[in-house]
């Protein structure tokens, strides 16, 4: 019987998740694409105060990202669309979120 975990079917899930400096990150998704995420001008927006993203500001949280079931993940309970990020990935090697 194989015990080994079901692997995401989707190509948009995430595979694996790097903190990069610079509030940066390195996401490699189910179907091979990959490109970088750049934080910190989210980060920074007054829109994150008082929510789960606000703390990722101090790097050393930041680099605590991880996949959790297919998508970038913190601690903090902060989360990011892997649909989204996959697209703007695709089409330009990065994404920025607003």
């Amino acid at each position: 019987m194989d015990h080994r975990p079901p692997k995401p079917s989707a190509p948009w899930r995430v595979h694996s998740v790097e903190a990069l400096p610079g509030l940066r990150l390195q996401v490699r998704f189910a179907d091979g694409t990959s490109g970088e995420v750049d934080m910190g001008r989210f980060l920074k927006s007054p829109a994150v105060r008082g929510t789960p993203f606000e703390p990722l500001l101090d790097e050393s949280l930041f680099r605590q990202v991880r996949v959790d079931l297919g998508a970038v993940a913190w601690p903090t309970g902060a989360d990011l669309a892997p649909d989204a990020m996959y697209d703007a990935i695709r089409a330009s090697g990065e994404w920025i979120p607003e």
